[in-house]
C-alpha cells in the first residue's frame, strides 16, 4: 500500500475545507511526496481512488507542475531556476557550477544519493533572479560565491546528519 494511514488521516482533517473530492489532490499529492519524497505509480493509482477520481487526472496535475517528482529524489533536490529572468542574470553559470561540483548533469542523482540536479522552467521569483530551490526553500539573488557557500553548508548539514534540510518553513511551523 503506497498511502499510510497517516496520509489518509491528514487528508481527512481537511477535507471539509475544500469544495470538492478533485481540490484536495493537491494537498494529497504534497502528503504523499512529503512522507515518500516521490509519486509512484502506484501512489498516484491510490491517490485517484482515495479521492474518487481518474487516475488520468492525477497524472494530468502530477505532470503539470514540476514540483512533483515522478521519480526518486536524492536527499537534497536542487532545482535551478532557467527562465528567462534567472538566465540573464546567471542561472547558466550556475547549473555549470553545480554540474562540476557534484559531478552530475541537471536530471541526474550523484552516486550517493545525496544530491538530484534539477533545471526548471520557471520559480516565480523573477524580481530576485536567479534563484535555486533547495527542496522546499528559495535561494534568491545567488552568484557563484553564494551558491558555493550555501551548498559548503548543505554539504556539512548532511554530514552531521541533519535530516530537515531545505524545509524551513515547516520546520519554523511546527510541519514536521
Amino acid at each position: 500500500m503506497a498511502i499510510s494511514e497517516n496520509v489518509k488521516n491528514r487528508v481527512e482533517k481537511i477535507r471539509h475545507q475544500f469544495p470538492t473530492e478533485q481540490a484536495l489532490l493537491i494537498p494529497m499529492l504534497h502528503y504523499v511526496q512529503e512522507e515518500q519524497g516521490w509519486l509512484s505509480q502506484q501512489a498516484l493509482k491510490e491517490i485517484g481512488e482515495f479521492l474518487h477520481l481518474p487516475l488520468s487526472k492525477v497524472k494530468e496535475v502530477v505532470t503539470f507542475y514540476t514540483m512533483f517528482n515522478q521519480k526518486p529524489v536524492g536527499k537534497v533536490h536542487l532545482q535551478l531556476c532557467s527562465n528567462i529572468a534567472c538566465w540573464l542574470n546567471g542561472s547558466e553559470k550556475l547549473m555549470s557550477c553545480l554540474e562540476r561540483r557534484l559531478g552530475v548533469h541537471a536530471g541526474q542523482t550523484t552516486k550517493d544519493g545525496r544530491y538530484t540536479l534539477s533545471e526548471v522552467e520557471c520559480l516565480a521569483a523573477c524580481g530576485t533572479a536567479p534563484v535555486l530551490q533547495v527542496n522546499e526553500d528559495y535561494f534568491e539573488q545567488l552568484n557563484e560565491p553564494k551558491l558555493n557557500d550555501l551548498m559548503d553548508k548543505i554539504d556539512k548539514d548532511l554530514t552531521a546528519g541533519k535530516k530537515e534540510i531545505g524545509c524551513s518553513t515547516r520546520v519554523e511551523n511546527g510541519y514536521v
